[in-house]
């Protein structure tokens, strides 16, 4: 029987993850994720999928993370109509994920089509509605860790904990085969060795391949335990309100948030920090933090459940009157916000109104991936725009990247050498290309085979069988460079435009102004004729 794996996502990138598995006339997919990062690799999320949605039989997802379920409701808008199987707290997280997904959705495509028509272009659709998200939810399947799902004839499905995120899960897969099974392993996001809230990272070994995530493959994080962690995060903190200013965190809202939440409230039940408010300005992480509240048995390194996410230091923020109310404070508060890498959602509207105070404190708990707003402003930008309007940074910009939800090298070379042996090949995932190819270095140097270790292109295809895989190139929607680029042409546009404006406030005289737009737009004029042939 025949079997391959398409990757239409999670290659040359670190997000977008979608693998479509072909086993004779079964057809499926694990994870269907949003693409984030440059707006070029953004733009894929609204065109068609390189596959029919109704051909599919079943969806396996490995976690929550938009990144990784956030196009599930597009599939199911295009004609997608059977089980999506999750572990049970997945379902419960993307029931309050996915409708909230449909409206950011729809928010920014409401505000595209007012610019849209001011300029006279047409109008465009949100990839999925709220309704779409809905039907969707009615779709999620659940299944615990450790138990054996047989979701077609001839292929069986486990979930083993991951460690990564509430209901995170690496996926074993077992094909049936001639002279035997073909044994997968999907490892999904790994966690840390060290991480509140969640065993250790789990899986099988002895599989035939294996695809395993890179985010972190290129760097490793000091060794930390949950307290040092949490020690260098008050630090921060305190040094972000001594300083006089807010502290901005953009975070994400499903476990970022709660972990440094609880983080924050235990230290001022301490006193280790003056007891300020903690604005958590994203209804969907209120919303999350119940499903959080609803888990919380299963919690680990939590010393004192009383104050988990229940605190009279807490201020749930749900309205947008209540949001743009919090810019009136100037200091003296915490406030975290989504999105964590700050290219969406109402982190944007405070970094516009603090961005430019030196007082106040931007401190990033997790990923930035390249071209994100947040990357841009870890890499040290002065001038940024954000809704059109240019923001001088002169505000701390920190980092504590031991937060991370994600196993550093170290932890992934470790984690991919206990599921040894591997028989055929790994498939290097999830990865911005220097850490693509720090992983490959670093699995070579653990006794991996140099060649068994593969790094795919987008909407690359490989047969898999027991002799090793074949590779099969198929038309790419992106070439490799535009997957891998960290700026595009959005991104350098931005950059053009604050610098023709800083140019233009430096000139003495309004007539030198002139002149300068005068030279630029004959240089236009004479690229545009040029080009006409």
């Amino acid at each position: 029987m025949t079997t391959s794996v398409t990757f239409h996502g999670g290659v040359g990138t670190v997000t977008g993850s979608c693998f479509l598995v072909a086993h004779g006339a079964t057809r499926f997919l694990v994870d269907c994720g949003l693409f984030q990062g440059t707006r070029t690799l953004r733009e894929l999320n609204a065109r068609p999928f390189p596959f029919d949605p109704r051909d599919l039989d079943f969806v396996l997802v490995t976690h929550a993370h938009i990144d990784h379920s956030g196009l599930l409701p597009k599939l199911v808008r295009h004609g997608f109509h059977r089980p999506i199987w999750t572990t049970a707290a997945t379902a419960d997280l993307l029931g309050f994920m996915l409708p909230d997904s449909a409206h950011i959705q729809k928010s920014e495509v409401d505000q595209l089509n007012r610019r849209n028509r001011r300029r006279g272009r047409p109008e465009v659709e949100p990839i999925y509605t709220e309704q779409d998200a809905e039907r969707t939810l009615g779709h999620l399947q659940p299944i615990a860790y450790g138990d054996w799902l047989e979701p077609a004839p001839g292929i069986r499905v486990r979930y083993w904990n991951a460690g990564h995120i509430l209901g995170s899960a690496s996926i074993e897969v077992e094909l049936e085969n001639e002279p035997r099974p073909l044994r997968l392993l999907f490892s999904g996001d790994l966690g840390p060795d060290e991480t509140a809230f969640h065993d250790r990272p789990a899986a099988p070994s002895g599989v035939d391949y294996l695809f395993l995530e890179s985010t972190y493959g290129d760097r490793d994080r000091q060794d930390t335990t949950v307290e040092e962690r949490r020690a260098h995060l008050v630090r921060e903190v305190r040094a972000g309100l001594a300083a006089g200013g807010n502290v901005l965190i953009p975070a994400f809202a499903v476990e970022r948030t709660q972990e440094v939440l609880y983080a924050l409230v235990l230290a001022m039940h301490r006193g280790e920090l003056p007891k300020v408010p903690i604005f958590i300005d994203s209804p969907l992480a209120v919303r999350i933090t119940s499903v959080f509240e609803k888990y919380a048995n299963s919690l680990h390194e939590v010393e004192h459940p009383e104050l988990l996410f229940k605190s009279s230091y807490i201020r749930f923020v749900q309205s947008v009157e209540e949001s743009m109310a919090l810019n009136r404070i100037t200091g003296g508060a915490i406030v975290m916000a989504a999105s964590g890498m700050c290219d969406a959602g109402r982190i944007r509207h405070h970094l516009r109104h603090h961005l430019w105070r030196p007082e106040a404190t931007v401190l990033f708990v997790g990923y930035q991936a390249p071209g994100t707003l947040g990357r841009i402003l870890l890499e040290g930008a002065d001038r940024v725009r954000i809704h059109g309007h240019a923001v001088a940074v002169r505000a701390r910009i920190r980092s504590l990247d031991s937060f991370s939800a994600h196993a550093d090298r170290s932890e992934l070379l470790a984690w991919a050498k206990a599921r040894l042996p591997v028989s055929q090949a790994v498939f290097l995932t999830h990865g911005d290309p220097t850490a693509l190819e720090a992983l490959r270095d670093g699995l070579v140097g653990a006794g991996f085979e140099p060649d068994g270790i593969l790094v795919p292109e987008l909407d690359e295809r490989f047969a898999l069988g027991i002799d090793g895989p074949v590779r099969h190139r198929l038309p790419a929607r992106l070439s490799p460079e535009l997957v891998r680029a960290r700026e595009d042409w959005h991104n350098a546009y931005a950059r053009t435009v604050l610098s023709l404006e800083e140019k233009l406030r430096a000139l003495p005289s309004d007539r030198e102004r002139e002149e300068l737009l005068a030279r630029i737009r004959a240089a236009l004029e004479g690229d545009s004729r040029g080009s006409g042939g």
